[in-house]
């Protein structure tokens, strides 16, 4: 009876524990990031009456006689499973799909949370802001590159922070010259001092037009027109013209102008992928310059010089670097009244993939240090269709931050008002071995323990984790399975109550035995 007495008051404190955690995971229901518990039972130990005996030649073997002791509460265990992804609009808001947690620290202490309500306080900390703890992470250079190798340190993005003007050194090429553009076969004007028409069909004559002296080109493919303005060599194609953006030392914005024709076809000699040399059937392309000296704006002037011109495109529509044996022989037409200050770029025996451009601006209108900037032509092709060229530089004028965004990896991009985007700072995830291991210490946070292993620290990438940013994690309790939990619970209770009134019943009826 006392045995009795003892098992069933053990099950009412086990079910009161199973209550108890029950009633916290419906309390926590909303709650970001929280995770729910549960509690499992096991027995105690056992009062054995008698031991088990073996069977022998003339009797069979016997059980053990043992008696239960009652229940005892053999884990409360962690469930980190996700939760719901809960958008909210605001763009710091950060939730982690996946076996992480975002780390987060004061001075002296690391806490762990799946709670990503974050944002930036006054000093530009990206924190959690009901605690005030900072959220870890590498901090990118002030190129925007990121190196997530090292410790992680506190992010820190001022709005409003500035960004230095860097220079132009570079202008990238890419997409595709159009190899069925027709090439001038001749021309003919009306020279406006005495109304007589000439007519042009010597390969390599070159003129300019104007409103005063306007020029009709004619075609390898039939086609004519007649233009007010340019530059026009016989033997080559309309000039393609690409104008980029560049930026000087001091982030003055110019527009750089570099003309593309068509030229003759002839053999190029280059060496292929194998080592080999090779000589194929090529088309030359020239570069030119619209006009070697530019007057801004402002009245002052930009000089301009271009190195290498000539690149070439074998059958293959590939460019090649190499040595094109083709020859060209440029003449300015004396007929002309147009007069040209700046010739038609002419055709080199080498075949480049990436040439110069050397520019000095004059004060006022930027930084008077000469510039020079590569021009890489290796991405350019040359197939039959539409002449889609276009030139693209780096270098920027000087800027402030203006707003932030954050990727599904947890790198936090700054967009500045001059129109760049700049990594700033990647999030910092961790992983755990046992990440129901940790232990709780309020406020949504965790800290390692014994048995939850070390922090894995690295990109929610690295770990295959997945950032949902502008939205929270939602509690992961299930209300359904938790008010089926209090029904078995609240039964479990009760059958341990009436073990222990039955139990004081039939000691009473053994105290009324000697009345």
């Amino acid at each position: 009876m006392m045995r009795s007495l003892f098992s069933g008051v053990s099950g009412l404190k086990n079910h009161q524990t199973r209550m108890d955690v029950i009633g916290n995971n419906i309390s926590n229901v909303n709650t970001t990031g929280f995770k729910s518990s549960r509690v499992t039972f096991a027995d105690t130990l056992n009062q054995t009456m008698s031991g088990a005996a073996a069977p022998t030649g003339t009797k069979g073997g016997v059980n053990a006689k043992q008696v239960g002791l009652g229940s005892g509460v053999a884990s409360v265990d962690l469930l980190f499973s996700d939760g719901s992804v809960q958008s909210t609009g605001k763009n710091t808001d950060l939730c982690i799909s996946g076996n992480g947690l975002f780390v987060v620290k004061d001075n002296k202490q690391t806490y762990y949370t799946r709670n990503g309500d974050f944002e930036f306080d006054a000093d530009g900390n990206y924190v959690m802001p009901g605690s005030g703890l900072k959220v870890q992470g590498w901090m990118a250079d002030d190129s925007g590159a990121l190196s997530t190798t090292g410790p992680t340190t506190d992010i820190v993005v001022k709005l409003g922070q500035t960004m230095a003007a860097e220079a132009t050194s570079t202008a990238t090429y890419t997409n595709n010259l159009d190899a069925d553009v027709p090439v001038i076969t001749s021309y003919s004007f009306v020279k406006p001092s005495d109304g007589t028409t000439h007519t042009e069909t010597t390969a390599g004559k070159y003129i300019g037009a104007s409103s005063e002296q306007p020029v009709t080109l004619y075609f390898s493919d039939g086609s004519k027109m007649t233009v007010n303005s340019g530059r026009y060599v016989i033997g080559r194609s309309m000039p393609q013209t690409t104008a980029w953006t560049y930026y000087d030392s001091l982030g003055v914005e110019h527009t750089s102008t570099v003309l593309f024709e068509k030229s003759v076809v002839a053999d190029l000699t280059y060496t292929n992928e194998e080592g080999n040399p090779v000589t194929k059937k090529a088309t030359a392309w020239v570069m030119s310059l619209p006009e070697a000296t530019v007057n801004e704006a402002d009245g002052s002037t930009s000089t301009y010089t271009l190195g290498s011109t000539t690149i070439t495109f074998d059958y293959d529509g590939i460019i090649r670097e190499g040595t094109f044996s083709g020859t060209e022989t440029l003449v300015a037409d004396t007929n002309s009244e147009v007069t040209i200050t700046t010739p038609p770029g002419a055709l080199d025996g080498d075949s480049v993939k990436k040439s110069s451009l050397s520019v000095t601006h004059t004060a006022p209108n930027g930084s008077s240090t000469p510039q020079s900037i590569s021009l890489e032509l290796g991405d350019l092709t040359q197939y039959a269709g539409m002449n889609t060229i276009n030139g693209d530089a780096d270098g920027n004028a000087a800027g402030s931050l203006e707003s932030i965004s954050i990727d599904s990896s947890g790198v936090i991009m700054g967009t500045y008002t001059n129109s760049v985007q700049k990594a700033e700072a990647q999030v910092a995830i961790a992983q755990f071995t046992n990440a129901s291991g940790l232990t709780k210490t309020g406020s949504s946070l965790y800290q390692t323990s014994n048995n939850s292993g070390a922090a894995n620290v690295k990109t929610a990438t690295d770990l295959g984790v997945k950032i949902t940013p502008s939205a929270l994690e939602m509690s992961n309790v299930d209300i359904a399975n938790e008010f089926a939990d209090m029904i078995i619970t609240q039964r479990g209770f009760q059958s341990n109550s009436k073990i222990v009134t039955v139990g004081d019943e039939m000691l009473e009826t053994v105290i009324n035995m000697k009345r």
